[in-house]
């Protein structure tokens, strides 16, 4: 990495504790290096233990967790599956590996997070239709989740399994229970910008045990368990290695640590520039603990005076990194054929907050001078002394 690229401050960077080390040095001193070994073993009963689920399966990412879930889900070809659109692609393109369609349900303003109503709205319709989807996958965003108990009474009044992408969400609570831990399947990730990382990995979570015997046979190339190598169906090369797994056993044990930094970093945020008129933050909910993975706000420009992508333009003169939040997916070329149902008629909430949405500098590294300087900049933007 050149001096350059060390001065840089990212949006969500690797925070190592030093600890990683010792569990690679011992994967390296007993040579599991291959994929599983005693740190995956490990790492999964820790990750359950946290979680309070009955099993945990460790695997090279988010999206292999993704794609598992959907297919333990008994998701196929021709099915629909419902989809928080407001999220990264990742959470929805599994439903294209799987053959089955999105319909994409819209955010809601007091938390960010999947539309209850434009839920409600859109069973009510398939229901009617006779083509209930198969799966409904809720995104818990940046960290905060959803309310979890409107979404499941609905999925138990319709009959539809829940699938709870908690990639952003690892260490969060809903009603002091464990965010990943409410659906039929929790996906985590442990991408590098996400609040502990293995650098690149991922897992399903789950209360159904055997249902996660079937995943692991399934992400080990669904080898059948015979003397010689045989293959009864498709399978997928979806485990975590032995050494990236021992990394995120170092990882976890500060996660909560983790959490505390990020939050302290809102909270900063948010006394140095919610008094700025235009500019609001993403809101905490009654019901749950938000980490703060990322502190994102929205920029009124009528009402600031400055729009996003100024703010966007001014950090990244300063090689400070901030990026717009997700774009939602029914505006997504890819995704904009597909069905949506927006947070009431007429008003999507989710295009809205990705027009004027705002994602800074998070990471639970970044020290108290950094940030200084970012609130700065945004600050001189705005025309008020520092």
């Amino acid at each position: 990495m050149n001096r350059e690229a060390k001065k840089r401050i990212y949006l969500s960077p690797p925070h190592m504790t030093g600890e990683e080390k010792k569990y690679i040095d011992e994967a390296f001193e007993t040579n599991w290096i291959a994929p599983l070994g005693p740190h995956v073993d490990a790492f999964e009963k820790e990750l359950s233990d946290y979680l309070g689920v009955k099993g945990s399966l460790a695997l090279s990412s988010g999206t292999a967790a993704m794609h598992l879930a959907l297919l333990l889900s008994g998701v196929g070809e021709g099915d629909h599956v419902y989809c928080s659109s407001l999220t990264f692609a990742a959470t929805a393109n599994p439903i294209l590996y799987v053959g089955a369609e999105p319909v994409f349900i819209d955010a809601e303003p007091t938390s960010w997070n999947i539309s209850v109503e434009a839920l409600e709205r859109a069973l009510f319709d398939s229901k009617k239709s006779g083509s209930l989807p198969k799966a409904v996958i809720v995104v818990n965003l940046y960290g905060q989740s959803a309310n979890m108990d409107a979404v499941l009474e609905l999925c138990n009044q319709y009959g539809v399994l829940l699938v709870e992408d908690a990639a952003e969400s690892l260490g969060a609570t809903y009603k002091n229970k464990a965010s990943g831990s409410f659906g039929k399947f929790g996906v985590l990730s442990f991408n590098g910008n996400k609040i502990i990382t293995t650098s690149g990995g991922g897992a399903i979570v789950s209360h159904d045990e055997e249902a996660l015997v079937r995943g692991r046979y399934l992400a080990s190339q669904a080898r059948s368990p015979v003397r010689h190598y045989e293959h009864t169906e498709v399978g997928y090369n979806y485990r975590l290695s032995n050494i990236l797994a021992g990394i995120g056993r170092a990882q976890l044990k500060v996660l909560d640590e983790r959490v505390k930094a990020r939050r302290a970093i809102f909270e900063r945020y948010y006394d140095a520039l919610a008094g700025i008129e235009g500019i609001d933050f993403m809101p905490e909910t009654s019901y749950g603990v938000s980490t703060r993975w990322l502190t994102t706000m929205t920029v009124d420009p009528e009402r600031c005076g400055i729009n996003r992508d100024q703010i966007i333009d001014a950090l990244d003169k300063n090689n400070i990194e901030s990026r717009p939040v997700w774009k939602p997916m029914q505006m997504q070329p890819l995704y904009s054929e597909y069905k949506y149902y927006s947070h009431v008629q007429r008003e999507s909430v989710s295009k809205k907050l990705f027009n004027h949405g705002l994602c800074l500098p998070s990471g639970s590294s970044l020290s108290q001078e950094e940030q200084d300087k970012i609130i700065d900049i945004i600050l001189s933007l705005a025309n008020i002394p520092g």
